[in-house]
């Protein structure tokens, strides 16, 4: 019976280790994200000034005379609300290669040496991919989406017509371009979601190929669920979407053909 206990208590050491181990990882991630979201939280009024660009151009582009660039909130809390929401996205946004490189070195002693070879630059690609989506957002799809808003803005020419004003809420604006780059983001996540799932073996370059007139239609039916409902924002994100499906098309090959240059599993054990 003793015999018996011991192997529970020995079996459960490791167990301990991985969760004190897993506890100190998420620690140094929160602490990274707290002291980014003040550091955004700080600078929140300056960051809503870069946000609201999108719309100053927009309104350029309409000619429409929109006098001073002000935004509105519409409840007691409004611009703090909105503030706060600019910190904490910013906040993840910048903790992000500090927490991919906790979870990168919590799980780095279990993996083979070709392995962690492989999975580090994913962990670099993945935000860098999200930062290319977030730059289209801010300089092509939002400058369209208030370009096709700002279009309905109608001046009355005589007292038998009606004028059409833009209320620009500070909260709803923060909502559709965070929206917008979160979508994009994880869109432009696909050739580093496809390539993971080739090297597990789950699909294959040949499989996607074949699967790319679906992937097409998907692309639209994507944009049309993740954006707001204008045809501008719409095209904006299923074209890229389609372009980065053959992008992970190229990436899968390079994948497989490195593979097949690559020695046995054999090898591979001895790299622990």
């Amino acid at each position: 019976m003793r015999a018996g206990q011991d192997d529970i208590d020995a079996s459960s050491a490791p167990l301990m280790d991985h969760l004190i181990e897993l506890r100190r990882r998420l620690i140094w991630s929160l602490l990274a994200f707290f002291g980014a979201f003040v550091l955004c939280y700080i600078f929140s009024a300056h960051i809503f000034d870069i946000l609201a660009q999108p719309y100053l151009r927009a309104a350029r582009w309409r000619h429409l005379d929109m006098g001073p660039a002000g935004f509105n909130y519409t409840s007691p809390l409004g611009a703090f609300s909105t503030y706060l929401q600019i910190a904490a996205f910013g906040g993840m946004f910048l903790s992000f290669p500090v927490a991919a490189t906790q979870l990168y070195k919590f799980v780095a002693p279990g993996l083979y040496k070709n392995e962690r070879s492989a999975f580090l630059p994913f962990l670099i690609a993945s935000p860098v991919l999200f930062f290319l989506g977030a730059l289209l957002v801010y300089f092509v799809a939002m400058p369209m989406l208030m370009w096709f808003s700002l279009g309905f803005v109608r001046v009355a020419a005589s007292p038998d017509e009606v004028s059409v004003n833009f209320l620009n809420v500070m909260t709803e604006y923060l909502s559709t371009i965070m929206a917008l780059i979160l979508a994009f983001g994880l869109v432009f996540q696909m050739p580093v979601v496809t390539s993971l799932m080739v090297r597990a073996g789950m699909i294959t370059s040949d499989s996607l190929k074949g699967k790319r007139k679906w992937a097409i239609v998907l692309a639209f039916v994507v944009a049309a669920v993740l954006t707001p409902p204008d045809p501008t924002s719409q095209i904006a994100l299923a074209v890229p979407g389609v372009l980065l499906y053959e992008v992970s098309i190229i990436a899968a090959r390079m994948i497989e053909r490195k593979r097949a240059e690559e020695p046995g599993d054999s090898e591979a054990a001895s790299d622990r």
